[in-house]
């Protein structure tokens, strides 16, 4: 076993061990967690496939700035986790079967010819003056065209839907109004009260 065989085996196994542990930890933050450990191992794989784009990627968007939003969120949110754990026999049988589902899907694609790795040559040595980001780019605006639009489409839609979600008009909803706030005068703010002075 070379050096990089075992590299791919150690990352590969505390990939495995965090992500189990994403799934199973009792705490959100401990889950975002293991859930960051699993993206920078995941980063690491990427780079023995000579991906450094996408390894550095994964890093700063989903280390960088997702995960770090999500910990704020989990954070500052009081989550009760006992109320979130009511109802969880009731709909482990549903949860079980979906589970089994997506297992046995995963079992027939990566268990085609498709991962074999006689389908997946090993990387071999790159010539001077290549680029990755070039060659990822290449692929995405010739062969991968229409996906690549039609993925910027519908994260578009999400977008304007959240938009939307947000800007509804509620009865319980506070907002300001800059104009208000700037067109204030001193009179609207303060009154002058002539008082009496106090005597023991």
């Amino acid at each position: 076993m070379d050096f990089k065989t075992a590299v791919f085996y150690f990352l590969s196994t505390i990939l495995v061990l965090a992500s189990l542990r994403v799934i199973t930890a009792r705490n959100p933050v401990h889950a975002a967690l293991f859930l960051v450990l699993a993206f920078f191992n995941a980063s690491g794989l990427w780079l023995l496939l000579h991906a450094e784009f996408l390894a550095i990627a994964l890093v700063m968007v989903y280390v960088g700035a997702v995960m770090v939003l999500f910990l704020f969120v989990v954070m500052m949110l009081d989550i009760d986790i006992e109320r979130l754990r009511q109802g969880f026999w009731s709909h482990l049988p549903l949860g079980a079967a979906i589970g089994l589902l997506m297992a046995g899907e995963m079992a027939v694609v990566l268990g085609g010819r498709y991962f074999w790795p006689e389908a997946m040559p090993a990387p071999g040595p790159t010539q001077p003056g290549y680029s990755n980001t070039k060659e990822l780019g290449r692929l995405l605006f010739t062969d991968y065209v229409y996906p690549f639009e039609l993925a910027s489409v519908i994260l578009l839609v999400a977008i304007i839907a959240a938009v939307l979600l947000t800007l509804r008009r509620r009865a319980d909803s506070k907002f300001l109004n800059p104009r208000q706030q700037i067109a204030v005068q001193r009179n609207d703010r303060i009154r002058m009260v002539t008082m009496p002075s106090e005597k023991e």
